[in-house]
């Protein structure tokens, strides 16, 4: 354990839904949600706008419609997301070589492998503290400038600690824990609040009585470990009084993606096992796209009765994250196991992993299209005649470019119209237009940068103005 609080943590605010609301100047200060739009879609991140509406990562998607009908819905676009990540990305590395991250918008920065480790090294425990919150503010304000966006950032001696503060400071702030006080900020904080400690740990440590991080410190390790193994128990008691001694690890790249969940009560029904699997791959496709990642090989791992372990896996012909793939395969191996006696835990993986390929989403378009009933509908191929040139299809949000009024984004489509409002990020709102879905002057286009070279609007940018090229 450090004397210093030299780990950062730092969290992009909101992240998907803020880089749509910088992209796009109509949505600034109004909710956006970002996820899939398909019936079995669910939100993938919300704005603060709409957070105030119930609306949270991980709902159902037809929750969320309902909770905020007027909320702008849109679908990934993860070029972009990937874009401004690496940027975010290239200022943390500026201050220190151990950068792990942990997903697009996450990473740990360890202060003292960095240019500033002497300074830190010789100063007195007041003046470290200084230069640590001066740091973290002067990241903050570099990616505020860069990007326009915010990030929360949390400063301690330790990996957990310095996540948790992360969450303290959010949104838009900074917080630092003194490395002594891990247990008095611990102590209050529900057991969810390790790392580690899913729903089905929980309702273990809610039997045993234990509801609190201080619950938990005074159990013991010899109760943990009773009732959650030896390395989970002794894990969880570490974590409970503050002890963490991880190394932040520089681009640490992950093998594979998975979550499993562990029964109350074995699952001997094929149904249930099915809506299990169902709810596990969403999870798992969260997961997945919160990394920026795709994976080829569907991994399903199930704990019998007897608690013998067997995996079935299935390799698809190229990467993907796309829900609906993913969840049929995993049904589909789950279909194949014998389920008798009961299942205790299930587990949804994807493995043999790949940058995110933006073919994906218009894929999922093609299907969530298709499950709306706005898909047009293509007429049999006649012996010996040509294939007629496919319809576009078009996403909520995504980045296109026409010949007459330049970039925009699409607003929606169906009944064989596209709505485009045409802006950029350094416009101000943009007028909207409607097209023929085929319209030969519109067509798909790259993410534009959120700011200039120089940190600020860029004055020389394409359509400025109102963005509507008259």
């Amino acid at each position: 354990m450090r004397s210093l609080p030299s780990i950062i943590h730092l969290d992009m605010d909101a992240f998907f839904a803020a880089v749509e609301q910088a992209s796009k100047p109509s949505l600034r200060g109004k909710p956006v949600i970002v996820g899939g739009l398909g019936g079995r879609g669910v939100v993938s991140t919300a704005s603060y706008e709409a957070r105030r509406f119930g609306v949270h990562s991980a709902m159902p998607m037809a929750q969320a419609r309902r909770l905020c009908p007027n909320a702008a819905f849109l679908s990934g676009r993860f070029e972009a997301y990937r874009q401004v990540s690496e940027l975010v990305m290239g200022l943390l590395r500026e201050l220190s070589p151990l950068v792990q991250p942990l997903s697009l918008d996450e990473a740990f920065v360890d202060l003292e492998a960095g240019p500033y480790g002497p300074a830190l090294a010789a100063a007195d425990h007041g003046t470290g503290e200084r230069l640590v919150l001066a740091l973290a503010e002067d990241l903050r304000a570099d990616i505020q400038r860069r990007t326009g966006l915010t990030a929360s950032v949390g400063a301690a001696g330790s990996k957990l600690m310095a996540k948790i503060a992360s969450e303290q400071a959010k949104p838009d702030g900074l917080v630092l824990i003194e490395p002594g006080q891990e247990r008095v900020v611990l102590g209050p904080m529900p057991v969810r609040a390790l790392p580690g400690i899913g729903p089905a740990t929980e309702q273990v440590l809610r039997r045993a009585g234990l509801n609190t991080v201080a619950d938990l410190a005074l159990a013991g390790e010899a109760e943990l470990v009773q009732l959650l193994g030896r390395a989970h128990g002794t894990g969880v008691h570490q974590m409970s009084i503050g002890l963490d001694d991880r190394p932040v690890v520089a681009d640490q790249d992950a093998k594979s993606v998975s979550v499993e969940d562990t029964f109350e009560v074995d699952l001997a029904d094929r149904e249930r096992v099915l809506r299990e699997v169902d709810v596990l791959a969403a999870r798992c496709v969260r997961r997945l796209r919160a990394a920026g990642r795709s994976g080829r090989t569907v991994v399903l791992k199930v704990r019998r009765f007897d608690f013998s372990t067997l995996t079935r896996s299935e390799t698809l012909r190229g990467p993907t994250d796309d829900e609906a793939v993913i969840t049929e395969t995993a049904r589909r191996l789950a279909s194949q196991v014998d389920i008798t006696g009961g299942v205790r835990l299930l587990g949804v993986g994807v493995a043999q992993l790949a940058d995110y390929t933006q073919e994906d989403l218009f894929a999922q378009a093609v299907r969530e299209e298709a499950e709306s009933g706005e898909q047009e509908p293509v007429a049999a191929e006649a012996e010996g005649e040509p294939t007629a040139p496919s319809t576009p299809h078009w996403m909520p949000g995504q980045d296109v470019h026409h010949g007459e009024f330049g970039p925009g984004w699409v607003q929606g489509s169906g009944v064989g119209r596209v709505t485009v409002r045409f802006e950029t990020p350094w416009s101000g709102p943009g007028r909207v237009r409607t097209f023929a879905v085929d319209d030969p002057a519109l067509e798909p286009a790259r993410p534009l940068p959120l700011r200039g070279s120089e940190g600020g609007p860029d004055e020389g940018g394409p359509d400025e103005g109102d963005g509507t090229g008259g």
